[in-house]
Parts: structure tokens; C-alpha cells; sequence
């Protein structure tokens, strides 16, 4: 990839977004005085909280609409009583993720390409997670674990692609995301790195000169995974950090959960594509929710979700429309819905 001439993002205060990822709101109390909100109306649940502790940054938080329980930013975040429905559909490995674990921090699930846990932890914590429960002490990343993995991937000329998952791969410092980067290029076989991250949009102030310089010299493919589920969640910081992205090569594609009382309506889905396209993101995923413990509440149906669909193709043009998916354990690649 060429280096731009100009970046976007000034770099006065490098580490701004390491405060703000080091200082999140993890008390639900301190969320609704922030929002204004009543909590005798809406209790946080005591055994949500123990089991998948609340994170939100102060840039996501301050997304939201003030004394509204409806908002639906505060809905993906809330550790609502809902989440103490037992039902034995709704289980802790829904992608039977144990079974594609041949060593910690990668996972190997699909042909060409394998998963490595960058970083185990995220700047928020989505309450439909897939991964809630996933054992991130047993995944985290050291540098002996990481020769492991690299080995594992240079003896297979198959895999053709890495996705830096997690966790969030961006919340790790520039320095340890750059060694990474040079590591897997390193490996001759790899074409592609794929960056699956949250961060610019709950903390856009991640997007930093300095990061901005580390993947613009990349001679690999970059591509980078964004995950937003309302337009509401695309502030105008979080669309100058897509726009630098942009600005440097990186192909921009979006993935997204279809939640109920989130976003399931074709005008929070249509609206969302057309401000992901204004600034250079294309629609990549809309998945259906996994069946992952204490989510039962978010579930949208298949028929629900291809009406959706439907009505979406009346509106947009084929390219602004996203795939409707299903991750499914055992199968070869992402089950597509219709």
C-alpha cells in the first residue's frame, strides 16, 4: 500500500485513546447518572454483571440519547435482567469453537485461513457476544504463544489469510500490532490480513497517525472488518477515522447482528447502509444471533430476518445490501440465509 502524502488524524495526544480505553464506564449506576436514567425502572442484573462484567467507553456512551430506555446503543450494552432466561437452546459454545482450537490463540475453522486471538480483551462488551464465554486466559497472547501460531501457519501453504480477531486486535499498542503485522508478512504463502475491530466505532480516537503509518507500508492485502449495527453508532469522529482508513487503501466492509428492538427494521438497516457507503465502508454481514447463553432476548427469526432482506432489496442497490448469515458449527463456511 502507498503512504499518503497528508493524514488526517492530527496526533497531539498519542495516548488519548489509551486513557479512554483504561477508563471505562463498568458501573451500571454511573451509566444511567450519566444517561439520566432510573434504575428502580430497569435493574441491571447482579448475575449478568458477575458473569460478563459491563465496558463501555465514554466515546460510545456518549452516543446515546439521553433518559431514553429505548436507545439502542444503551440496548447492546446493558446487562439486563433478561439475560437470566434459561433456555437450553442458547448454550455457552454455540459455534463449537473448542473443537477448531488446535492450540491456544488460533483458531482454524474454515480452509485458507485462520483466526489468531490478538488481544483478549475488547473496549466494549456487546451483551449478544458469541464469544462471552469463549476461555480468553487459556487464548491470551505471548510471544512464545505467538511463534507457535506463526509456525502452525507456515507449515500449511493452504492458509492463505489471517484475521486478527479476539478480543479487540486494536486494543493493542501500535508497536505490538506493527511486530505482529511483520511477523505474518513474513510468512510467504500469506496474501491477506483481515483486522476484525470495534474500535473506531465505540473509541474512534484510536485511529492515529501513528497506527495510520504502520498499515500503510504493509505489502500485504489489509482489509479491515468493522462491526456496527445502527447508524446512530457512526459519529463524526468515527467517520473521519473510516475516511483516513480509507484514505490509505484499506478495504472497509461491515458486519452486523440483527437484534431485536436494535435494529430490526428495514429503515434502521437501509439507513445504516447508505451512512456505512458515505464513508467508504461496504456492507459485508448481517448475521443472524448466535444461540450464545443469557442472548435469548436479542433473537430476531430466519423469516423475520429475510423479510428484512427483502424489503431492503426494494430500496438499495445489490451492493449495499449485506449478506444474511448464519455461523453454523461443522460447516465449511458461513451458512448464507435465502
Amino acid at each position: 500500500m502507498n503512504k499518503p502524502e497528508t493524514l488526517i488524524i492530527q496526533s497531539d495526544q498519542p495516548e488519548k485513546w489509551q486513557k479512554i480505553l483504561s477508563d471505562l464506564i463498568t458501573d451500571p449506576k454511573d451509566l444511567l447518572d450519566y444517561l439520566q436514567l432510573d434504575e428502580a425502572q430497569r435493574p441491571a442484573s447482579l448475575m449478568a454483571q458477575t458473569q460478563f462484567p459491563m465496558k463501555v467507553p465514554m466515546p460510545f456512551a456518549a452516543k446515546m440519547r439521553k433518559a431514553d430506555w429505548g436507545d439502542p446503543l444503551l440496548k447492546q450494552i446493558w446487562p439486563a435482567t433478561e439475560e437470566e432466561i434459561v433456555d437450553s437452546r442458547y448454550v455457552t459454545d454455540p459455534l463449537a469453537e473448542a473443537d477448531s482450537n488446535p492450540m491456544s490463540g488460533l483458531l482454524h475453522k474454515y480452509h485458507g485461513r485462520v483466526l489468531l486471538t490478538a488481544a483478549p480483551h475488547c473496549a466494549v462488551h456487546c451483551r449478544y457476544c458469541f464469544r462471552r464465554h469463549f476461555d480468553y486466559e487459556e487464548n491470551a497472547p505471548s510471544r512464545v504463544l505467538w511463534q507457535r501460531c506463526f509456525d502452525y501457519i507456515g507449515a500449511d501453504n493452504s492458509i492463505e489469510e489471517v484475521i486478527l480477531s479476539g478480543g479487540d486486535p486494536l486494543a493493542l499498542a501500535d508497536k505490538q500490532i506493527g511486530w505482529l503485522l511483520d511477523e505474518l508478512e513474513s510468512i510467504h504463502h500469506i496474501t491477506t490480513i483481515r483486522i476484525h475491530t470495534r474500535l473506531p466505532i465505540v473509541i474512534p480516537q484510536r485511529i492515529t497517525n501513528e497506527l495510520i503509518e504502520i498499515l500503510s507500508l504493509r505489502k500485504v492485502k489489509i482489509v479491515m472488518v468493522i462491526h456496527c449495527n445502527h447508524a446512530q453508532e457512526l459519529c463524526s469522529d468515527s467517520r473521519h477515522a473510516l475516511n483516513t482508513l480509507s484514505s490509505i487503501g484499506l478495504i472497509l466492509m461491515n458486519q452486523s447482528v440483527v437484534l431485536k428492538d436494535v435494529n430490526d427494521n428495514a429503515d434502521c438497516l437501509v439507513e445504516l447502509s447508505r451512512k456505512l457507503f458515505s464513508v467508504s465502508v461496504l456492507p459485508y454481514y448481517l448475521h443472524l444471533p448466535d444461540e450464545v447463553a443469557g442472548t435469548a432476548h436479542f433473537d430476531v427469526s430466519r423469516n423475520r430476518a429475510l423479510n428484512l432482506i427483502a424489503q431492503m432489496q426494494t430500496r438499495l442497490p445489490g451492493y449495499l445490501v449485506p449478506k444474511l448469515v448464519k455461523e453454523e458449527p461443522g460447516q465449511p463456511s458461513k451458512t448464507r440465509i435465502g
